[in-house]
C-alpha cells in the first residue's frame, strides 16, 4: 500500500530530498541556481540567517491564529505561491497543478505569464481559487490591454508587472549544462521588457481597473515612486538571485521598502523564504505575505498537487509553532521587537535552510 503525503513527509527536507532524487540534473540546478557568482542567492539566505528571534513568555498561546488577508481576500497562512517560469519543468501540469494546489489549501497563486498551459486553462483547472497574472511585457499597448482584460475575465484578481528583468541574466549552471527554458526557445518581443518604464505604470493605472503590483522592488526610491504612481502592491524581490548578481538579501531590503511604503501599499517579499521562522521574520518586519518559489516548485516535483499541499501544510505547522514560542498569538501581533541580529552559524546556500539533506535521514 502506497503511503498518504502525510505519512511519506514528516519534514519539509523530506519533500526537498525526493524532488531532487526525481528532477534531472538540468532541471534540478534551473531551480536551485542563480546568476553568475549566485552572491544574490546566497545574500538572500544569510540575509535570513542573519536575524534571530527574541520570545517573550508567560503568554497565553492555546489558541494560535495563522490566518491573514490579501487584496481583500482570506489567506490560511501568510504565504503565495510566487510565479515560476516554465513551471511545467517540474511537473507536468505546470501552472494548472499549482492552481490546484494552491486553491486547495488556501493561499494565491501568482501565475507567470510565460508557463503553461496559460491564464486561461490555469483559471479553468481551479476555478475558485484566488489567483494573479504576473505578466512579462512581450508587445506593445494593445498587446498588454489584451492580456489584462483575458486575465480580468478569467477571475485574476490583480495584475503583476515584473520590473527586474530589463535584461535576461547570465545564470551559469543553465548555460554550463546547455539548458534553454522552454518559453525563451520561441521567445520574442524581449525589447518591450527592457524598455518598460514608469510612463507605462502610469498608462496601466489610468487604463486598467485591477490592481497593480510590481514585482522586483529592491529600494525605498523606487518603492516610494511606486505609491505615487498609485501601485496597489509592491513586490520586493531579487528573482531568488536570479538576475542582478551581487544585490542585497531580500530581508535585508525588506524594513527600507516598507518605511518608503509608509502604508500606502501592500508589501509582498520573496527570495530564499523556505521554512515557518522565515516567514515570521518578514510579517515582524512589516511585509503582508511571502512569495514562495523554490519551495513550491520542491512540492511539485516531489508529488505533483499533493507534494505541494503537504509541503504547505509543514510549513503552517513550523510557523504556528514558532509563533507560540514567540509567545504571540496571531500574526499581527508580531513587529521587530521579536527580532535581533545575529551571526548565521551555516555557510548559506540556496538548501542549507535544510541541515538534514545529505546527513541520511
Amino acid at each position: 500500500m502506497s503511503l498518504s503525503p502525510e505519512e511519506r513527509f514528516q519534514t519539509l527536507h523530506e519533500i526537498v530530498k525526493v524532488a531532487r532524487a526525481r528532477l534531472p540534473a538540468t532541471a534540478w540546478d534551473y531551480l536551485v541556481g542563480g546568476a553568475e557568482t549566485e552572491t544574490t542567492l546566497r545574500r538572500n539566505r544569510q540575509a535570513l540567517d542573519a536575524v534571530a528571534l527574541r520570545p517573550r513568555v508567560l503568554r497565553d498561546v492555546s489558541t494560535i491564529e495563522c490566518t491573514t488577508r490579501l487584496l481583500g481576500r482570506p489567506l490560511r497562512l501568510p504565504v503565495l505561491l510566487a510565479p515560476i517560469g516554465s513551471i511545467e519543468t517540474f511537473t507536468p501540469g505546470g501552472g494548472a497543478t499549482a492552481a490546484q494546489a494552491a486553491a486547495a489549501f488556501g493561499v494565491p497563486q501568482m501565475l507567470s505569464s510565460v508557463c503553461s498551459p496559460g491564464l486561461e486553462a490555469v483559471a479553468a483547472a481551479a476555478p475558485d481559487g484566488f489567483r494573479i497574472f504576473q505578466l512579462y511585457v512581450r508587445g506593445d499597448h494593445a498587446w498588454v490591454d489584451a492580456h489584462v482584460r483575458r486575465a480580468r475575465d478569467h477571475g485574476y484578481a490583480a495584475v503583476c508587472l515584473t520590473v527586474d528583468s530589463a535584461l535576461y541574466s547570465r545564470r551559469e549552471r543553465d548555460l554550463a549544462r546547455r539548458f534553454v527554458k522552454p518559453w525563451r526557445q520561441a521567445a520574442t518581443g524581449l525589447r518591450f521588457q527592457a524598455a518598460l518604464s514608469w510612463d507605462d505604470v502610469k498608462r496601466f493605472r489610468d487604463t486598467h481597473d485591477l490592481p497593480l503590483a510590481l514585482k522586483g522592488i529592491a529600494t525605498a526610491e523606487d518603492a516610494a515612486l511606486a505609491c505615487a504612481h498609485g501601485v496597489d502592491v509592491v513586490y520586493v524581490s531579487n528573482h531568488g538571485g536570479r538576475q542582478l548578481d551581487h544585490g542585497a538579501g531580500a530581508l535585508e531590503v525588506l524594513p527600507e521598502v516598507v518605511a518608503a511604503v509608509e502604508g500606502r501599499a501592500t508589501v509582498l517579499v520573496d527570495g530564499g523564504f523556505l521554512r515557518g521562522t522565515d516567514v515570521v521574520k518578514a510579517i515582524a518586519l512589516g511585509a503582508h505575505a511571502v512569495g514562495l518559489g523554490r519551495l513550491a516548485c520542491f512540492g511539485l516535483a516531489a508529488a505533483g498537487a499533493a507534494g505541494l499541499v503537504r509541503a504547505l501544510e509543514l510549513l503552517e505547522d513550523e510557523v504556528r509553532v514558532a509563533l507560540g514560542l514567540l509567545g504571540v498569538d496571531r500574526l499581527a501581533a508580531l513587529d521587530p521587537s521579536y527580532l535581533r541580529p545575529a551571526a548565521p552559524v551555516a555557510s548559506p546556500h540556496v538548501t542549507s535552510a535544510f541541515p538534514l539533506l545529505d546527513e541520511g535521514y
